[in-house]
């Protein structure tokens, strides 16, 4: 099938790229190795799992429903290991230092999809996997921002219909449930009925008139099929393993060959405690700074919030561009707050409640879905409750949403379409604390006390993510050194601890992936002296914002050495023929 597809694509070929690189793409070599990338992402588009992540959220094709048959897992299994020879045999080693940057993000990309069928092995370990591919599913739709068309409902009544047979295949395929996450998926579905039921009754509002009877059909036999796997699963805890850990080995691969981190999970830990010392010790300073200062009120209403978050939006980008730290294209549109949905609420639990819009929709403000100020909040709405600059920062301007319009916006379809994680987290961690640095947060004491705080709970990420990957920790003692040492709600301690625990390498991400910006942007100034430009830099990383720094450093400044770490320590090489 692989095979038939590429010569599909080569035929295809003048389309696939863009008219102002046709000329660019001479060499044969290099003319495979595109058509071999515009086959493997758009072939992901359908097979990559659905997730609570906002960031490597994909466009699905028209029509789509997950599949994840036995069949079609095997079918997964040959088509990547046929991307995987296929990039593994190309000879890169003549290519200009952009196109190796560029054939290592492919060669990770694929390894990627390695790392969740053979690694993690979760279509077969873990129960909460097939709660993503039904109920994920339907988020992916739920959140858009754009109106409810026609179009867009029967995607979701696709979605909706399929939860039967998506969940039938479930119990063909865990042959090696994990009990912490059949417990974790039996609580998260204990009250399944009621909302979707309410999901339901937001859906039938806002719905085309002859899709209505539908919907109440395929949602009710949605909720029947998620009634009976919980049950299932619950009748079958005792006989599950209770180990999940995927042990030092299989982490360290993914640190190598996934997300091209250089450095062991021992060097990581380390850094991880030092960066939370750090944070904790700033902490401190600034709240016995602001010690008779009084706290930080709540907004009076969603809708004062909404329209003071609409004006720190314009201050934030006013204040990139006075103070020269990065450009705002004039193209860029907004990250805009709103009021949850009604069909969104219930299943708010299920990811990120944010739009980032995507490579075909960068003419749409991205948005963030919030409620009702109040005092009793998880911690991130609450914070955002008492000043929304903190998260604009990170989800929207100049974190996630400007980061990856600027991407999706990148001429490059490779850097458009490889998502990772680990350096777009980082991207958002280092600009909260460049913009406290920079000054943004000099007139608002209790705003710096919200950064520290969140720079805490990235340090201790380090430290959970680690430590439940190799077994020292269990959920539980994960969410609670979570909520004792941010300090944070218990609630949200948990979700984080259960999302870490089988999604190993994530939590990393924000610490790691800013402490090597903070090496790459000293190494920068260090090369140029006095022709570096902060503007330029930041201007640079951002525009290739998808692209581990390890790479970012090799390309911008020629400095090979975390290439060649990551390399010395046992990722596959890339480039050389096999």
């Amino acid at each position: 099938m692989l095979k038939l597809c590429l010569v599909f694509m080569l035929c295809l070929f003048p389309a696939v790229l863009p008219a102002a690189e046709s000329d660019d793409v001479q060499d044969s070599e290099y003319r495979k190795f595109r058509v071999l990338a515009a086959g493997f992402f758009e072939w992901r588009r359908s097979q990559q799992p659905a997730g609570g992540d906002d960031i490597p959220r994909v466009e699905r094709p028209d029509g789509w429903v997950p599949e994840w048959s036995p069949e079609a897992l095997e079918t997964y299994r040959e088509t990547y290991r046929e991307y995987l020879r296929a990039v593994e045999s190309l000879d890169t080693r003549n290519w200009s230092i952009e196109r190796q940057v560029d054939a290592r993000l492919l060669h990770a990309a694929v390894q990627r999809v390695q790392w969740e069928l053979d690694k993690l092995r979760m279509p077969y370990r873990n129960p909460l996997f097939y709660v993503d591919q039904t109920l994920g599913s339907v988020f992916e739709l739920l959140i858009l921002s754009s109106p409810m068309t026609p179009e867009r409902a029967e995607n979701l009544l696709l979605r909706f219909e399929e939860f039967p047979d998506t969940l039938k295949d479930a119990r063909k395929n865990l042959t090696q449930p994990v009990q912490p996450f059949a417990e974790a998926t039996v609580t998260t579905l204990s009250d399944i009925e009621e909302r979707l039921s309410r999901v339901e009754a937001g859906l039938l509002a806002v719905f085309p008139e002859e899709q209505k009877r539908r919907l109440q059909r395929a949602v009710d036999r949605a909720a029947r099929a998620l009634e009976k796997y919980r049950d299932w699963l619950d009748d079958d805890l005792d006989s599950m393993r209770r180990a999940f850990a995927i042990g030092p080995h299989d982490y360290q691969w993914f640190l190598l060959n996934v997300a091209l981190i250089p450095h062991t999970p021992g060097e990581l830990l380390a850094q991880g405690r030092q960066a939370w010392s750090r944070a904790v010790a700033w902490d401190v300073l600034e709240q016995n700074r602001n010690r008779e200062l009084p706290d930080m009120p709540l907004f009076q209403s969603m809708d004062h919030q909404v329209k003071a978050a609409a004006l720190k939006e314009n201050e934030i980008r006013s204040f990139l561009e006075k103070h020269d730290l990065m450009s705002v294209p004039d193209w860029l549109q907004h990250y805009r707050n709103r009021p949850l949905p009604e069909y969104l609420a219930p299943l708010a639990f299920m990811g990120v409640t944010d739009d980032l819009t995507s490579e075909n929709r960068l003419d749409e403000d991205a948005f963030s879905y919030i409620r009702e100020p109040a005092p009793d909040l998880p911690y991130f709405y609450l914070s955002a409750a008492r000043d929304p600059r903190p998260l604009i920062i990170h989800e929207g301007v100049p974190g996630h949403y400007y980061q990856m319009a600027l991407s999706w916006a990148n001429p490059n379809p490779v850097r458009r379409r490889y998502i990772d994680s680990s350096v777009n987290e980082g991207i958002a961690f280092y600009v909260e604390e460049m913009l406290l640095q920079a000054g943004l947060f000099d007139f608002s004491p209790r705003s710096r006390e919200i950064i520290y705080s969140y720079a805490r709970l990235r340090a201790l990420r380090v430290e959970i993510d680690i430590r439940l990957a190799v077994g020292d920790f269990t959920i539980e003692q994960a969410a609670e050194y979570l909520a004792r040492a941010v300090p944070m709600d218990y609630e949200t301690a948990l979700e984080e601890a259960v999302f870490f625990a089988f999604n190993p390498g994530q939590a990393i991400s924000y610490q790691v992936g800013k402490l090597q910006i903070l090496r790459f942007l000293a190494d920068a100034k260090l090369d140029r002296g006095d022709e570096f430009s902060l503007r330029e830099f930041h201007d640079f990383m951002m525009k290739n914002g998808n692209v581990p720094i390890a790479l970012q450093r090799w390309e911008h400044l020629g400095r090979e050495d975390a290439v060649l770490r990551i390399d010395a320590l046992g990722a596959k090489p890339v480039g050389v023929p096999q």
